[in-house]
């Protein structure tokens, strides 16, 4: 009987003895018992089980990315439609006017064709076709938004600028009219005053006076005080001042006006009360005036005909210690404020001048020099009648008399004389001439009396 060798029975065995032992043998350098070993094996399964799940998690969440970036890029084309439709709409409304058929033909296919646009995104986002590349698709929308407002921004720009050229040439029309309108004023104003020498009256006589004389030069010197206003009203706006604050001082208590260009009213009242202040006494403000005793109607008289003819400025050069040109002196100093003049004009040059007996070679002291001589003028004539002539100003709350009294406002439809309104203050004062009566001009404002408005009264300057 034949011996069997142990390699021929079980090779497969004794090759698998031998890799166990191989493994024990690396195990025992290594270091790392059998036990360690199926404990490793364990863990490394567990290992790769987490591995696994992270993976599957990290897709998930790249899918999720992915289909946001992909939403995103929907939503963006989604607002450079709508840009581009905002900037064809601007085109359309700008090639109509004026009109451009071509434009509009081309401005209606791009709002078209952007509709179209939104309609294929909203049919993707239904069936969720989304974009293979949202970051490029979200690059090229914000590309498109960004060219559609800038084409808006251009549109508009030269809607802008037609509009610019249009209100221009409109500026230059109505200054145009202004001019004319000026020119006009101008014209009429020039003809009214004819100007200083008041040559209606000339040939005139003493004996010859009347109340229309008086109220001829009266009118001249209402003229010439409303003109000085203006340019005091054009001062104060120039050097800022508070308009209303001033008009407050001036006047002592509240006036309700009828409207904001009325509040003028109160500067010209305020001028009328300084420069008629002590007309009643024959030296109008000259304390130191002496007159004769005997035939002050002729004293008077000639002074009214020595300066009728003359320009105040030329006047003053003339005879600069003359009794009017004290009084153009006085009445400067008291109506023109220091602040006001350091205001107007940066430093006190025309009152230091005046001080010095001087005067100033402005328009506006030439302005207020022409008033005054108007109203020194008034004065003389007023005391050339037998009785002289007398002033007064009507009482701020009295009732309206239509024998004393006209309202500077009466032409404005707003305004009523009835028994709701009283007298604001007066504008220009009253005079009377024997038994003739020159009605004061005051401003009409409505009563805060109710009811309790008082009777008329007066009071002499």
């Amino acid at each position: 009987m034949e011996s069997v060798k142990p390699s021929a029975v079980t090779p497969s065995k004794s090759k698998l003895a031998r890799t166990f032992a191989k493994v024990l043998h690396i195990r025992a350098v290594s270091g790392i018992a059998p036990a360690d070993e199926l404990k490793n094996v364990k863990v490394d399964a567990d290992l790769n089980n987490e591995a696994n799940v992270c993976k599957s998690a990290i897709n998930k969440e790249d899918e999720e990315l992915q289909k946001t970036k992909a939403k995103e890029a929907l939503l963006a084309k989604t607002f450079a439609s709508v840009s581009a439709i905002k900037a064809s709409y601007a085109q359309l409304q700008s090639a109509q006017s004026p009109y451009d058929p071509d434009g509009i033909q081309a401005a209606d296919q791009l709002i078209v064709s952007e509709f179209k646009t939104l309609s294929e995104i909203k049919q993707c986002y239904f069936k969720e076709q989304f974009d293979p590349s949202p970051d490029r698709a979200i690059l090229a929308a914000k590309l498109k938004e960004l060219e559609s407002v800038n084409r808006t921004f251009e549109i508009t720009g030269k809607k802008l600028e037609s509009q610019a050229q249009l209100k221009e040439s409109e500026i230059m029309f109505l200054r145009e009219k202004l001019e004319e309108a000026n020119m006009h004023n101008r014209s009429i104003e020039k003809k009214l005053t004819q100007s200083g020498s008041l040559s209606v009256l000339d040939n005139l006589h003493i004996s010859g006076l009347s109340p229309s004389h008086f109220v001829t030069v009266l009118r001249h010197a209402v003229r010439s005080i409303r003109t000085f206003v203006k340019l005091l009203v054009n001062e104060m706006r120039s050097a800022g001042w508070d308009i209303d604050a001033s008009i407050n001082a001036i006047i002592e208590q509240n006036v309700v006006y009828w409207k904001e260009d009325h509040k003028c009213f109160a500067i010209e009242s305020f001028v009328c009360r300084e420069m008629f202040n002590s007309f009643n006494t024959p030296n109008f403000s000259l304390p130191n005036e002496s007159l004769p005793d005997r035939n002050k109607r002729q004293v008077f008289f000639g002074r009214f005909n020595e300066l009728k003819h003359v320009k105040a400025k030329e006047f003053l050069a003339l005879k600069p210690r003359s009794p009017f040109a004290k009084f153009c002196r006085i009445k400067y100093l008291r109506l023109v404020h220091p602040k006001m003049e350091t205001s107007f004009f940066g430093d006190l040059n025309q009152r230091n001048l005046l001080n010095a007996g001087e005067f100033p070679d402005t328009n506006f002291f030439t302005s207020f020099a022409e008033m005054a001589k108007r109203v020194w003028l008034l004065h003389c004539l007023a005391f050339s009648f037998e009785p002289q002539a007398s002033i007064f100003q009507v009482g701020k709350g009295c009732r309206f008399s239509d024998v004393y009294m006209e309202s500077v406002n009466e032409n404005d439809e707003d305004v009523a004389v009835e028994s709701e309104t009283e007298v604001g203050f007066t504008v220009v004062p009253g005079f009377r001439i024997g038994k003739t009566v020159v009605q004061s001009q005051v401003y009409l404002s409505q009563s805060q009396h109710q009811g309790n408005v008082k009777s008329f009264t007066f009071t002499k300057l």
